[in-house]
């Protein structure tokens, strides 16, 4: 009897898992698939060469830095035709002209500054922003509205292993740690050991799905869309089997960003559970005979509180560890000029500055903020439903009509 009574609490916390699992596999897709065209965006404008080009009402408004003086190229070389004294100096400069003309009415003039790298140009790097729907509009225009969804094959095969490699690799870590009490339980030092091992799993084994990925959406031919094959077989062409592993090095550099991601997460959280512990209504509660609260029981505002600190967390991460992104990008770019990790750093960092680290920063937030916040509260759920025997009631028991 009790071997009976054992499969079948088994059998149910399987269930429980298969049907966790299919809900955040289904989540992580739908996520996907509505951030696409904010992913391709972002990914774009960390690349080396923004195909975001835009015509300017008016060239004469494009302005050039050079050593902190603002010039004005247009009227600059309009200048050098006029005062030209033979014809084929004329010539010349006409040419000069009509080349810069095409490529100053090509960028969009805002008022925050910004870097937009356009080498072939002629031109320096610090020009204006454009907004993320200017961005989106100049997709459309361009490639049509397709092309927003560039890379979502990938995508969504990656997203739903990638994060329960992940998630499956920080409970486990995490789990054992506490278990072993060489480290103090749930201390900051376990949340960033679990972090790190969870990150650096997660990456080694998905990172080739996602350089594909990132070609895909750097992709901005019009006349035709690049398939997952043509991608695989040029890369394995050029660069071999290692190079679907290039930039994995940028990757494990972002682990930092998980890390500071779970260790403010788990922090905030604790925080939150205190507040609400130390609350009158919450004394009260616990003070009954019976309650949820004693009984480790959550509610939609616990989940509501989750998901605000996934958010916060996140950001924090985000903005401080947000340059191993760019250089990720750079380094899955075709060519050979960025070699290494550091290298590209340096590199971004002579050439654009420190605002070229965070190319993209503002596109990401919108894009990940959301998502994140939806993601945490879905682990949450997830890990109670898998721990506490009496969460059965969180998930469907029959076909109810």
């Amino acid at each position: 009897m009790f071997l009976v009574i054992l499969y079948a609490h088994a059998n149910q916390k399987l269930t429980y898992f298969i049907f966790a699992s299919f809900l955040y596999s289904i989540a992580g897709t739908a996520g996907a698939v509505v951030t696409c065209p904010l992913e391709v965006v972002k990914t774009r404008l960390q690349s080396s060469s923004s195909s975001f080009i835009h015509a300017a009402a008016s060239t004469r408004h494009v302005l050039v830095t050079d050593g902190g003086k603002l010039t004005d190229h247009v009227r600059h070389v309009s200048a050098i035709n006029n005062g030209s004294s033979s014809a084929a100096d004329r010539h010349h400069n006409a040419a000069r002209h009509h080349q810069t003309r095409v490529c100053a009415s090509s960028i969009l003039t805002r008022r925050r500054p910004s870097i937009l790298a356009i080498p072939q140009c002629g031109l320096s790097t610090s020009v204006q922003s454009i907004s993320i729907w200017q961005c989106l509009k100049h997709i459309v225009q361009t490639e049509g509205s397709r092309a927003l969804f560039k890379g979502l094959g990938p995508n969504i095969v990656g997203v739903a292993p990638s994060r329960a490699i992940y998630f499956c690799a920080y409970s486990k870590t995490k789990n054992t740690l506490n278990t072993v009490g060489i480290i103090p339980a749930n201390s900051p030092l376990v949340h960033i050991l679990s972090a790190s091992c969870a990150g650096f799993v997660s990456s080694t084994a998905t990172n080739p799905i996602w350089f594909i990925k990132t070609r895909m959406q750097l992709d901005s031919n019009a006349n035709g869309r690049m398939t997952v094959g043509e991608c695989v077989r040029r890369i394995y062409e050029s660069q071999g089997v290692r190079g679907f592993y290039k930039g994995i090095t940028a990757s494990y550099v972002g682990i930092s960003e998980t890390v500071i991601h779970f260790v403010i997460y788990e922090a905030l959280k604790k925080k939150l559970l205190e507040l609400r512990q130390s609350s009158p209504a919450a004394k009260a509660l616990s003070s009954g005979e019976s309650g949820c609260a004693g009984e480790g029981g959550k509610t939609s505002r616990d989940f509501l509180e989750f998901m605000a600190a996934g958010a916060t967390s996140k950001t924090i991460a985000s903005v401080v560890a947000y340059p191993h992104e760019v250089a990720r990008t750079r380094l899955r770019e075709e060519g050979n000029k960025y070699r290494n990790f550091w290298q590209t750093l340096l590199t971004v960092w002579k050439e654009e500055g420190k605002a070229g680290l965070y190319r993209g920063l503002g596109t990401q937030l919108v894009r990940q903020i959301p998502n994140t916040a939806i993601m945490m509260a879905t682990y949450e759920a997830v890990v109670y439903v898998l721990t506490n025997p009496a969460s059965a009631s969180l998930l469907p028991t029959g076909a109810g009509n």
